[in-house]
């Protein structure tokens, strides 16, 4: 069993979520998600996550959230960002992605969630329930996400 306050690893797809105003109920799935990380000071994210924010939320949306939006998101996510990514992170997400059958960029993913020490990988890309690594992928904008026995979702 996990305890509540294993760290969660955030994946780009969930921070877009939360400031999509285009993105209905997965809006608020992600805000929840994302509110609960902050109160229990349990999240972590990269330096990817951040860039792939700002390109997709810049302009890519339908309701872009503009620069200055997206730079003060990315100032507010900075404090999440524990470890810093170097070679070594992308030859373990090679592996990872070898051995998991993933996309190499979520190999990055996963491995800069090991890297965080993250227990939990919220993010949509992946399995709901898969373990990867190590970490358990859970998707906060299922409707009924991947639950560990003892533990909320969001926890």
């Amino acid at each position: 069993m996990q305890s509540t306050n294993d760290l969660v690893f955030v994946d780009t797809n969930i921070l877009i979520y939360a400031h999509d105003r285009d993105a209905g109920i997965r809006r608020e799935r992600a805000s929840q998600a994302l509110d609960h990380l902050w109160q229990s000071r349990t999240g972590r994210t990269s330096v990817q996550v951040l860039q792939e924010f700002f390109a997709v939320a810049s302009g890519k949306l339908k309701s872009a959230v503009g620069v200055a939006a997206a730079r003060e998101v990315i100032r507010t996510y900075a404090s999440w960002v524990a470890a810093p990514t170097g070679v070594n992170t992308v030859l373990r997400a090679i592996e990872i992605a070898e051995v998991a059958q993933i996309s190499f960029w979520d190999g990055m993913i996963v491995a800069a969630a090991e890297l965080s020490g993250a227990t939990t990988l919220f993010t949509e890309d992946l399995n709901d329930g898969q373990v990867i690594a190590g970490i358990l992928v859970v998707n906060p904008l299922a409707d009924a996400p991947h639950r560990v026995p003892g533990k909320s979702p969001l926890k």
